[in-house]
């Protein structure tokens, strides 16, 4: 899965910023992105803002303006083999409250530097203790959310560079869009351009596809099929399951309406006859009374029954294991103390 490469054609009409970034990358470099990054970013992000929503501060410590979503940094780290870049993980970076945001130039180099202040700090302590478990890795950029580049990236992206020379951006865009089929993910690389007569860097999109393992694979599987932990999780998968019931049978109930209303019509003469479909619906029909015949019940009833002895026995199997594991214990704790007393052991 490739993220989305848009073409930035309405920055032409006006003085392009630092920050723009441009149709696509030309360094000829494979990111490969593995969902443990996403799920970090995406847990990062809610945490953050249940926490900005249980103190009713919306910005948080994010930098976020009032009434904004909060955004959360961090970064991200892997290995980089020839031209093929791979990101395993991420950390988060607790960064210092930045101030207002405001049109000044002064006013956003102060706010810049915060964020770099903190970038640095969080990446160096961070960076070392990532090595003593992941000694191959090494930090490849770094991370945040949002919709869109903001101007201020750009100067922690460039902070970035005192610890990678060529430092990756990855942005994950918390908004929901159903009509989106991608990942709402999107990974920037940083190349130099000439804009207006001078040079300046910029932030290209990158193509990135999913890498997975095994373990990755459980793992997210596992996240997927989490059941909620609170009192009502029962009431709460009950609604779910009624809901695919409903669901369901809704769109069955549509289907036959649709083929009833096809037979109506050509029972009418409004629709010309067609014997292969007719010989299809008539075979449609006839499997319903299979289900009501003797043969199905007694069919159904013993692969009922062999399950529930399936179930039989393996209770019994561990109920046998279980006692057995009673009785060893029993034996090894009378063992001892009557050898040492009368020479004799207890016997069970």
């Amino acid at each position: 899965m490739s993220a989305p490469s848009d073409p930035a054609a309405a920055a032409a009409h006006a003085p392009a910023p630092a920050s723009a970034s441009a149709a696509s990358s030309s360094s000829g470099l494979t990111f490969k992105l593995h969902p443990l990054v996403i799920v970090n970013v995406s847990d990062h992000y809610t945490r953050v803002k249940a926490q900005a929503a249980c103190s009713g501060d919306s910005s948080s410590s994010s930098g976020a303006a009032a009434g904004q979503p909060p955004r959360v940094f961090g970064c991200v780290i892997g290995v980089q083999r020839g031209r093929t870049v791979e990101i395993f993980n991420s950390f988060e970076l607790v960064l210092d409250p930045s101030p207002e945001p405001s049109t000044a130039p002064s006013s956003r180099r102060s706010r810049s530097s915060g964020f770099m202040g903190g970038l640095m700090s969080a990446c160096c302590g961070c960076d070392w203790a990532d090595k003593k478990v992941f000694p191959d890795f090494y930090v490849l950029g770094w991370y945040s959310t949002g919709s869109d580049v903001q101007d201020t990236d750009m100067l922690i992206h460039k902070a970035l560079m005192d610890v990678n020379e060529s430092p990756v951006y990855l942005l994950l865009n918390p908004a929901i869009n159903l009509s989106q089929k991608d990942l709402p993910v999107t990974i920037y690389e940083s190349e130099l351009h000439v804009i207006d007569g001078s040079p300046q860097l910029i932030f290209v999109r990158s193509n990135y596809t999913i890498e997975t393992v095994e373990a990755e694979r459980i793992s997210v599987d596992h996240v997927a099929h989490l059941k909620p932990s609170d009192g009502g999780s029962a009431a709460t998968q009950l609604a779910a399951h009624l809901t695919g019931i409903h669901s369901a049978i809704k769109m069955l109930n549509s289907r036959v309406r649709v083929i009833h209303q096809y037979l109506v019509a050509m029972q009418k003469g409004e629709t010309p006859v067609d014997n292969s479909l007719l010989r299809q619906v008539s075979s449609l029909v006839r499997r319903l009374p299979a289900m009501e015949s003797q043969k199905f019940q007694d069919d159904f009833l013993m692969e009922y029954n062999d399950t529930l002895l399936m179930t039989y026995l393996a209770m019994f199997t561990n109920c046998s294991s279980t006692m057995n594991e009673l009785v060893e214990k029993i034996n090894a704790s009378y063992e001892r103390p009557a050898a040492r007393r009368g020479g004799r052991g207890a016997f069970m």
